[in-house]
This record gives structure tokens, C-alpha cells and sequence, in this order.
């Protein structure tokens, strides 16, 4: 059984690294943005056999409740690392032989880039990973079996998973989508961010209704007030 899991911890403590660009209620308006938007797109995934979602943020379960999730409630949260491994021993003792996690901070992702992942032809032991954009973080990992070595999630995480897989003599499948690559942790992601056609996304709305957008795309903002005329 394929399965796609979701750690998701309280965004109200999201986005510490925006502190000093964006004040504590745009980093929760902005996480929060973002998490519809994954969820948005993991309603519409066609090859993940169960979602499970491991939290204790009420918001997180109630989505999961509403979209017949399952929920892997926790007591306390110690990081992402630790949460993402204990669930993957779960779901592995619950008979789930591949397991995919997923940030929740992808605000570009669609259905298709999550059921790509789940195509890919492995067995076990395999990796199939997709880093951030710069390269050094992970910003998916579909491990065959679950617990196939520990996670790092953090500083440099890409190049630790690669070492763990290796040690795990695993099959490793590097895979580049844009769209996956595209987290947003820092202020240089959120300027790279716009680059890009937000138009359908969440995020992009909440960018735009709450003045951010204005900040970082000042000509894209007088365009739009030109051709409104305001």
C-alpha cells in the first residue's frame, strides 16, 4: 500500500524565519494560505491508496476529519524529524510499504506533481526524493519501506538523506519539479516566490489582499491600480 503523509505543526509558531519581514500575523496568514493550498491539491491525488496526517493542531485534524483522513494525533510536537518517523513506524506496522511525505509550504503544488511521485517504478529499498530550490533541503521523500533510515528534515537535509539511502544500499531517484521546489522559508523565497503565476493559488491571494505582494512587486502593484483606476 502507497500512502501520503502530512506533518502538520501549530502555524501560529510557523515561519520563524520570516521573522523581521513579515510581522507574527502574516507568518500564520501565509502559512495558513499555504496549507490550503497543499490540501487543495492532495484532494485531487489519484494514486495514494491512504492520506494520514500527524498533528496536534485542532485546524489540521478537523481538514482531515471532513476529507475521511486518517489522523495520527500526537501528543506533543518535537519536530518535524521525530514526528514524521514515529507516524512512519505506524503506518508501516499498518501494512503501508511506501510512504511519501509532503511539506505543507508548497503553495504552487497540484495533484499531478503528488501522483508523479507515486508513478515512479521502485523497489524496496528505494528513495525517490525532490529537493528545495536551492538544493539543500527536502521538499518530498517517497521511502520504500517507511523506515528505511531516519529523517533529517532541516539544515542540509537533502545531502543527509542521500547518505542515509546510501547506507541503506537503496535506490535513489533524484526527481526536479519546479513547482515542488518552490517552498517558502526565508525572505529570498519569498521573493522568488513571485516570479512565478499565483493567480490560482491561495497564497497568492493572501499575498495580495494583505499588502504583501505590494512590497515586493511594487510595479506589478501600480500596474494593477493603473489599470483598476484607483
Amino acid at each position: 500500500m502507497r500512502a501520503l503523509l502530512l506533518p502538520v505543526k501549530d502555524l501560529n509558531n510557523a515561519k520563524k524565519r520570516l521573522m523581521g519581514v513579515l510581522t507574527p500575523e502574516e507568518r500564520f496568514g501565509l502559512a495558513e494560505a499555504m496549507l490550503e493550498d497543499t490540501i487543495r491539491a492532495v484532494r485531487g491525488v489519484a494514486l495514494a491508496e491512504k492520506i494520514f496526517v500527524v498533528t496536534n493542531y485542532e485546524p489540521a485534524m478537523r481538514v482531515a476529519r471532513e476529507n475521511g483522513w486518517e489522523i495520527l494525533r500526537e501528543e506533543r510536537q518535537i519536530s518535524e524529524s521525530h514526528s514524521v518517523d514515529a507516524a512512519s513506524r505506524i503506518c508501516e506496522a499498518r501494512g503501508v510499504t511506501a510512504l511519501l511525505r509532503l511539506p505543507l509550504d508548497l503553495p504552487l503544488i497540484q495533484s499531478s506533481d503528488i501522483d508523479e511521485l507515486f508513478a515512479v517504478e521502485c523497489q524496496a529499498p528505494s528513495l525517490v526524493i525532490v529537493p528545495s530550490r536551492d538544493g539543500t533541503g527536502t521538499n518530498a521523500m517517497l521511502r520504500t519501506p517507511p523506515t528505511l533510515f531516519p529523517s533529517h528534515f532541516g539544515n542540509g537535509s537533502f545531502a543527509k538523506h542521500l547518505a542515509e539511502a546510501e547506507n541503506a544500499n537503496a535506490r535513489v531517484i533524484v526527481r526536479r519539479n519546479p513547482r515542488l521546489e518552490m517552498d517558502v522559508d526565508d525572505e529570498a523565497d519569498l521573493r522568488a516566490l513571485f516570479e512565478h503565476d499565483l493567480t490560482a493559488t491561495q497564497a497568492g491571494r493572501w499575498l495580495r489582499q494583505n499588502g504583501v505582494e505590494a512590497r515586493y512587486r511594487p510595479q506589478a502593484a501600480k500596474a494593477a491600480m493603473f489599470f483598476t483606476g484607483l
